[in-house]
């Protein structure tokens, strides 16, 4: 039989080997853990979940089929080889003030925030610091220089191309439906909200319905009642088409005519009372109002065929070694 002290040092050294398994593992699932190395430089854990959110969109992209979350996570991957693989190119290309041009895209975003507390609270929701913003800007503007150096002037669009793109694709991408110049009234229900707040909810819009029957300018109710971001335009959604609203709102709003108003319509943000200002009938957008928009959609896709096969060129020239 093992002695006491036999038993005991037993036991810690799988203590300790245990204690190292799992320092290894969180060690390795760490957000600064490289998942990826690109010519010596490593793609991080942080990096990669940020790419692999943004890329699913809402919800978490663990709750994907195993699948699905493989296939996510590979194409996340390679974003952020073939970004890095195009930021290390474009380093070697001449760019005038680049920390100036950095620094200049942070104070941007930083002026779409009304405080530092917001702006640096808007970080941390996507886990980026300051210093990984920087690092993105830097990277951004190096890349799109490469790309204007070594590949735009070579994407060349002809007017014989655009006026092919033009009428090969008129009906379906400059051919209009039927519209309407739409405003509304929301009186909004919040997500999970009960049937007593649902209920004082459609109440308040009977309420101000009964308030534009009765005469009350449309514009001003719904700058004083509306709980949606177009009240300050007196609810003003402006030209909308099918497809581009809830489909009870379409329903509704579509059956109208000019100046009409409609009864108080459920939707699941809420309810609405809806007037349409104007029905405009389907048309087609004129060759000379769409050309300018139709070649830089063009120029934008040769850039990127070319761009796609040069980071091709890039993978093949390059040491990625798995982590």
């Amino acid at each position: 039989m093992l002695s006491m002290n036999k038993m005991m040092r037993s036991a810690a050294a799988v203590s300790l080997l245990a204690l190292a398994a799992c320092t290894a593992e969180s060690a390795k699932n760490s957000p600064q853990a490289a998942v990826e190395k690109v010519n010596g430089t490593a793609i991080t854990r942080a990096e990669l979940d940020r790419t692999l959110k943004a890329l699913v969109g809402s919800g978490d992209p663990k709750q994907l089929p195993p699948e699905q979350l493989k296939k996510a996570t590979e194409a996340a991957l390679n974003q952020l080889t073939a970004a890095e693989l195009l930021y290390q190119a474009g380093m070697k290309l001449e760019i005038k003030d680049l920390d100036k041009q950095v620094t200049a895209r942070i104070v941007q975003s930083k002026y779409q925030y009304p405080s530092q507390a917001e702006f640096d609270k808007a970080l941390q929701s996507v886990g980026m610091t300051q210093k990984d913003l920087e690092e993105a800007a830097r990277k951004d503007i190096v890349i799109n220089n490469l790309i204007a150096q070594r590949f735009a002037g070579k994407a060349e669009v002809t007017e014989p191309e655009v006026k092919k793109y033009y009428e090969e694709n008129k009906l379906k991408q400059f051919t209009q439906g039927d519209r309407i110049k739409v405003s509304h009234i929301l009186i909004g229900v919040a997500k999970g909200a009960n049937a007593e707040a649902k209920q004082q909810a459609k109440d308040k819009a009977l309420a101000v319905l009964k308030r534009i029957k009765g005469g009350e300018p449309f514009a001003e109710v719904a700058k004083k009642e509306s709980t949606s971001p177009t009240k300050e335009q007196g609810g003003s959604l402006g030209i909308i088409g099918k497809g581009q609203s809830l489909p009870a709102f379409e329903k509704a709003a579509f059956a109208l005519k000019a100046g009409e108003v409609s009864d108080v319509v459920e939707t699941p943000v809420g309810f609405h009372v809806i007037k349409v200002e104007q029905k405009l009938p389907p048309a087609t957008e004129r060759y000379e109002d769409v050309k300018n928009r139709i070649a830089g959609n063009l120029k934008r896709e040769k850039v990127r065929v070319m761009l796609a096969a040069y980071v091709e060129e890039l993978r093949d020239k390059a040491k990625i070694e798995k982590v």
